[in-house]
């Protein structure tokens, strides 16, 4: 029976983890936010939301990469441990409204036919 609970508290405690940045979904954003952009906006505030994307997924890949050595912690050696697993939160919030964002910028840039370019953001290569 204390196998058992343990067992299922340990399936809820994995389940709290921190998604990896490629797993974190978009969030719909209203294209009615960009209509009144010009081209030249739009591929400005691609930009800076591209960059801001990269720095955040950097972030949400530390904490799922932190909390993915903290279960092995725990499951290994010290299971009270897992109660320090941190899970998503604000930071993959963000994540996602910021790739909806840029979904959305990149919509009203081909109805506008503004010919950019759009290349998905990620993360930096030392982001960790």
């Amino acid at each position: 029976m204390d196998s058992l609970i343990m067992a299922s508290a340990i399936g809820m405690l994995l389940g709290g983890c921190a998604s990896s940045s490629d797993d974190v979904g978009s969030i719909y954003v209203s294209p009615l936010t960009y209509q009144s952009y010009t081209c030249q906006q739009i591929g400005q505030e691609a930009e800076r939301v591209s960059r801001r994307a990269a720095e955040i997924a950097g972030v949400q890949d530390s904490k799922a990469t932190s909390d993915a050595v903290m279960t092995g912690v725990g499951i290994v050696l010290f299971w009270p441990s897992l109660f320090f697993i941190k899970g998503d939160g604000q930071t993959a919030a963000e994540l996602a409204r910021l790739k909806g964002e840029f979904e959305t910028l990149e919509k009203v840039s081909i109805e506008k036919n503004c010919g950019l370019q759009f290349r998905k953001p990620s993360a930096p290569p030392n982001a960790s």
